[in-house]
């Protein structure tokens, strides 16, 4: 619903309007419970493609490239903020389970990108860190 209210308002709200908006969604949706969570305790639906006692992972429900897979941990943590040294062993964890998955969907070859967003201006919708695998096609080069 976040990304549903940042795409129809666009640009069009002046900025403190849009900040107070998404501060709205995000604590309203968020407060009946986190969605990953609930699809890792198995009450929501989705297409798991992986899950081992650290991670879960299934496809993106609204895919931005043809090999879309969200993997995150099974343990909530807001955001790559919120990581403590402790968790690095769980983050590789995240980049070992996404390479085998590119490898299960037959994008190794061609290659794949791997992306986490962090906060609201990094493009964080849902407050529970994931990892986004995505493929399957060319991607447009970034920065």
């Amino acid at each position: 619903m976040i990304s549903f209210a940042r795409r129809r308002w666009g640009q069009s709200l002046p900025w403190p309007l849009r900040q107070l908006a998404h501060t709205f969604f995000r604590a309203y949706f968020n407060m009946s419970g986190c969605i990953f969570c609930k699809i890792v305790a198995g009450t929501a639906k989705a297409d798991i493609v992986h899950r081992d006692e650290q991670v879960t992972a299934f496809h993106d429900r609204h895919p931005a490239a043809p090999t879309h897979i969200l993997i995150v941990p099974n343990r909530h943590i807001d955001s790559l903020n919120a990581l403590a040294e402790a968790d690095a062993p769980l983050v590789g964890h995240m980049f070992i389970v996404a390479k085998q998955l590119a490898a299960q969907a037959g994008i190794e070859e061609g290659g794949y990108r791997l992306i986490i967003n962090t906060g609201t201006h990094g493009g964080q919708t849902v407050f529970h860190l994931h990892l986004h695998l995505m493929g399957g096609q060319a991607m447009r080069a970034m920065g």
